[in-house]
This record gives C-alpha cells, structure tokens and sequence, in this order.
C-alpha cells in the first residue's frame, strides 16, 4: 500500500482573491506613485510654474508703474515748491496765500559768485560759504539723501531748492520687499491649491486605476465606472473599456482556437499510442519504447493545452512513491545525452508523469540551449526534507531582460511555445516546492527545481 502524501504547503501568492479568483494584479493597486512621478504633481507644479510667471510679469509691471507715479509725483512737489519760491522772489505780491517751503524743505540762494548768501534753518551751515553742489540732482545733506532743483530769480541769483527722499525710498523699499514676498509665498500657495485641485480632478482616473489593477486575465475582463461628467477622463476610459472588450473577444477567439486544436491532436495521439503500445509488446525496441514515451508526453501538453483554453491550468496529482532511478531511466529515454550527478540511490514521493514532464520540460530546454554538442546536467541532491534537482547547461544562459517573466506562459527565450516552464513552475509548487532559475556565475543556464522529501519512518 502506497504511504499517503503529505499537503503541499500553500504557495505563496502576491494578489488577493476576488469571486474566488486570485488577481495577480491587486498587490499594485495599492502601490502609492512616487510623488515626482505623480500627474498630479507635474500639473500642479506647471500650473505653479505658469501662475508664478504671469504674476511676476503682472507685479513688476505695477510695481514699476507704482514706482514711476510716486517719483513723479516727488518732482511735481518738489517743482512746484521751486516755482512759488522763485515766483515769491520774483513777484512778491503773486505770491500770497502759497505755501512757499513747507516741513522738510531745503533752501539756498546763490549769488553771481557762487558763494550762499541766504538759507533755510537747517542750512545755516552752508551760508556764507561757497555753495557746496555742483549741479542739481541728488545729493546728501546731514546723512539724508535730498533732490533738489535750481531757479533763476533776476536780480536775486540763483534758488537752490530740495526735498528729502527718505519716505521715498522707504516706499520703494516697501514695494520691493512686498513683491518679494508676494514671489516666495505665491508658489508655494499655488501648488498646494494645483495639488488639491487636480486630486480632485483626477480621483475618477486614480480610481479606475485602482479597479484596473484588480482585473483578473483569466477570466471575464470586467469594464471599468465611468465618471459622471463627460470630461477628458471619461473619453479616455471609455476607450480603454472599448479596449477591454476587444481583447476579452479577442481571448475568446483564441481560445476557441487553442480548443479545436488540441481536439483535433488528441485522436490521432490516441491512436499513436496505442499502436507504439501494441508495437513495444510485440518487438520491444528501445526506439519503439522512447517514441512511446514521447507520445505520452505529447498527450500530456495536449491536455495542459486543453485545460488553458478553458481558462485554467490547473493541473492534478496522483501520489506514489518511486526509486530515483525510475525517474533517471525515464528522463535518459526522453532527453539522450543528459549527464546525471548527485545520489539517485533513494526513493521519491511524487506523482511520477508529472514530475517527470516538469524535469523533461527543463531537460529539452536545456538541450536546445547547449545544441547538439553542448553539455546538459542534471544533479540531485537529497537532504533530510528536501530533494533539489538541479539542471544545468553549457549555453548562453538566460536573456536578462525578461527575469521571472520566463515562467509566464507563452514567454520564451529560445524560440519554443513558453509553456514548458510555467508548466514545470506549477507541477513543482502542487508538489509544495518550486521553481527558479537564472543565468550561473561560470555561464549557461541554470534551473532549480525543489520538492519535499519523503520523510518516511520504518512502519511506513
């Protein structure tokens, strides 16, 4: 009596189920995009970079025209405060009710000489004294910055007038530190209201993002909510519902396809076996006995073939305990030329078709890597709960670009059908071990293939 298997333990799974359906892709749903990849932060950072532009356009056009009104406005004051004075020189009687100085007004009269004759209170200093400035303009006066204007005033001489800039130049300064303000606050304002309103704006898409990463390949593609408002999201995805209907009918066609294939394979193999069955009892040729052996690994990728138009590759075991040499005298018949190494004294608690398919899968692949005069190896090694069966070649090795996409049906590196090792990957993980491979450090490719031990006691 065969011993009973041991539960393979589960295999791990990076999605979740949903309908009781593992969707390989809810683990990225939930993957947050790095902030410098996010479209929201490149519109609300354009839409900063943008506003911060025409508004610094728009402030230094006002603060340039602001500037220039009030320093208009200091030589019309300080022009008018010289006419009445030169006028009330001039003409004394056109003068009356005028304010002819007022706070903070400087003045001087100069005669032909040159030299300063009268002055304001706070230009007692210069009287009498040759004047000091050589032309109207700006000058300093007692550590204050003064702009002044000259009159002629016939007999008089000449009239010095000035008037302080210091609240001039502190409205400037005020200006200035204001619209500096306004340049370091502004950005900031602006890209947090751009993040905020293109998370709103964009939440419908973030959303069906986050439903199209849960779509399950393998069964109905499920169309993705479209938004209420018929904007620029909602036209696109209507399109990619428009695609997800293609391809779903497109899957379809193919698997209908794939159906009447290997309907039509499975009858003439039936036949073909039996025949090289009947052939091998009669004769019993070594090549009689390889071709049959090949037969049965045909009608096994007939059915794996079967079992994916149906949407699934889900395959069965049937456990019993075999002589590693078993396994060794079948593979030597399917793959010639294979070297074996390791201990392959022991026993095997298996399903015997299966794993011999998976390890022949790494075995013809290996072959077809190393070519003819190449070398394939396939070592075994036995620890106290573990059985490693490794299958090195003397090829290329693995392409890089494609890493664990390797085992994904349909994907090949060598020019084959792509199934052999997603095939050999699930036969592996149903036994509760698993698969992996990779390109060794000394050249050609290199495939792991795990599975418990027996773990036998004597009464077993």
């Amino acid at each position: 009596m065969l011993p009973p298997a041991r539960p393979a333990p589960p295999v791990p799974a990076t999605g979740t189920r949903r309908g009781g359906a593992l969707t390989p892709g809810a683990s990225l749903s939930s993957a947050r995009v790095a902030w410098r990849h996010s479209l929201r932060f490149r519109l609300a950072a354009t839409y900063s970079l943008l506003a911060l532009a025409l508004i610094m356009l728009i402030s230094l056009g006002v603060v340039s025209l602001l500037l220039s009104r009030m320093d208009q406005q200091f030589n019309a004051r300080l022009n008018d405060r010289a006419e009445t004075l030169a006028e009330a020189f001039t003409n004394p009687g056109a003068g009356l009710g005028k304010t002819a100085g007022g706070v903070g007004a400087y003045t001087m009269l100069i005669d032909g000489d040159g030299k300063v004759y009268a002055t304001s209170t706070a230009l007692n200093d210069y009287k009498d004294a040759p004047f000091p400035f050589q032309k109207p303009g700006n000058v300093m006066i007692q550590n204050t910055p003064v702009r002044a204007v000259e009159r002629k005033v016939g007999l008089v001489g000449t009239l010095w007038v000035g008037l302080p800039e210091t609240e001039l130049i502190a409205a400037r300064q005020s200006a200035v530190s204001a619209l500096l303000a306004a340049l370091i606050c502004t950005p900031l304002i602006l890209l947090l209201v751009g993040w905020w309103v293109g998370r709103r704006a964009l939440s419908g898409l973030q959303g069906a993002a986050n439903l199209a990463d849960q779509i399950d390949p393998t069964r109905s593609l499920a169309t993705l909510p479209l938004p209420a408002r018929e904007d620029e999201v909602h036209r696109l995805l209507s399109a990619i519902n428009r695609l997800l209907v293609r391809i779903e009918a497109g899957q379809a066609r193919e698997k209908q396809l794939l159906g009447q294939i290997v309907h039509e394979l499975g009858a003439p193999l039936t036949v073909l076996k039996a025949s090289l069955r009947r052939a091998e009892e009669r004769t019993d040729d070594p090549e009689v006995r390889r071709a049959a052996l090949v037969a049965d690994e045909l009608t096994f990728t007939t059915q794996d073939l079967m079992q994916l138009a149906r949407g699934q590759l889900e395959l069965k075991l049937a456990w019993h305990y075999i002589p590693a040499r078993t396994l060794q005298e079948r593979l030597e018949r399917l793959v010639p030329g294979t070297t074996f190494a390791g201990d392959w004294t022991g026993g095997i608690l298996c399903d015997p078709d299966r794993l011999t398919q998976a390890i022949r899968n790494l075995l013809a692949n290996a072959r077809r890597a190393a070519g003819p005069n190449g070398s394939v190896t396939l070592t075994l090694k036995e620890t106290a709960d573990r059985l490693t069966f490794t299958v090195r070649d003397s090829g290329p090795g693995l392409p890089p670009e494609l890493g664990e996409r390797i085992f994904e049906p349909f994907v090949s590196g060598a020019g084959s059908s792509g199934l052999g090792l997603s095939v050999s990957r699930q036969i592996a993980a149903m036994h509760g071990g698993g698969l992996s491979g990779g390109t060794h450090p000394q050249g050609g490719a290199e495939f792991v293939l795990t599975i418990p031990g027996a773990a036998l006691g004597d009464e077993d």
